[in-house]
């Protein structure tokens, strides 16, 4: 009964959502939210984690601006900020017009260690500011890295804050809801119709925090599960659609931002062209019940803080 409460609690919000013309766009139609600290952000854009190289980040940043990305989401793990950086510049287009996402590694964490994290990353993407900005994982002195990021904001450098993959335990998410002067704008979490967190969700939106989903395909460790689904793939065959272009668009509907990523220019190109159809409430609601909380990245804390203490950057 919870889980159906919770539900069509999001169900309200998300038939809101895709009213259309209530709802700000970006010129390639992507939607924009209204963050909780009144910055716009589009809701769709390019995920770069395992470009491979900073060229290859590069060709795929510029495919994906000139089929109408405007929103990238890079990190110092990722090693490609340099390829999005040289890509936003090559691109012609007006910085303001572009969103930059990065995060930071918690060996940058620490209050008077993470300002100097800030300015390096800066150089690495050419840029002034970056638009959103993350503590990547909830290890190690992310309370003190907060208070940096908040000095960032205060002087430019940064223009909303977030936490990325604080959903381990609910300690780790009172701490920097207590401590923290500035909130998080933007959490993001693996989040797609498989694990539909719903939990999270409902908790972010006591704060008024915008939902971010990585792996919203499922990535690679799910070998294709969500693109083989059946009632997905019916979906896709009535829409004349891709199941890849239905999964996106349920996230769009259902209010999420959703930063799929892909090396291959027709993938980028596909994956962008989903602001042309709409599912139908019952549609939406298939897919719903498709949750089953079955998540495909697998690591305890113990195992990610031993995995980050072994990452030199």
């Amino acid at each position: 009964m919870k889980k159906l409460l919770l539900s069509a609690a999001l169900l309200i919000g998300s038939s809101v959502c895709h009213l259309g013309a209530q709802e700000k766009t970006t010129a390639a139609g992507v939607p924009l939210v209204k963050l909780n600290n009144g910055v716009e952000m589009p809701r769709f854009g390019l995920g770069t984690f395992l470009q491979g190289s900073n060229e290859t980040c590069k060709q795929s940043c510029l495919t994906a601006l000139r089929a109408g990305y405007r929103h990238i989401d890079t990190a110092h793990a990722y090693y490609d900020e340099e390829g999005v950086g040289e890509a936003v510049k090559e691109s012609g287009i007006p910085r303001n017009e572009i969103w930059i996402t990065s995060k930071l590694w918690p060996t940058e964490y620490g209050e008077g260690k993470t300002l100097k994290a800030i300015d390096d990353m800066l150089a690495r993407l050419q840029t002034d500011y970056i638009d959103l900005l993350y503590v990547h994982q909830p290890v190690g002195d992310y309370l003190g890295a907060w208070k940096d990021m908040e000095k960032a904001v205060k002087l430019g450098k940064v223009r909303a804050l977030g936490i990325s993959n604080f959903d381990y335990n609910d300690e780790m998410w009172e701490a920097i809801m207590e401590n923290s002067t500035i909130k998080p704008a933007v959490l993001q979490i693996e989040c797609h119709p498989y694990a539909q967190r719903l939990e999270m969700r409902k908790k972010a939106a006591q704060y008024g925090i915008q939902v971010e989903c990585w792996y919203p395909l499922g990535g690679a460790a799910s070998n294709g599960a969500l693109l083989k689904d059946p009632l997905i793939n019916r979906i896709a065959a009535a829409h004349r659609k891709s199941p890849a272009q239905i999964i996106l668009r349920w996230h769009i509907q259902e209010g999420l931002s959703v930063i799929p990523g892909a090396t291959n220019p027709d993938y980028i190109r596909e994956n962008i062209d989903i602001f042309d159809f709409h599912l139908n409430d019952w549609e939406m609601f298939r897919i719903r019940e498709l949750d089953r909380e079955q998540r495909f990245f697998h690591s305890t804390l113990e195992e990610l803080e031993r995995a980050v203490w072994n990452t030199k950057l």
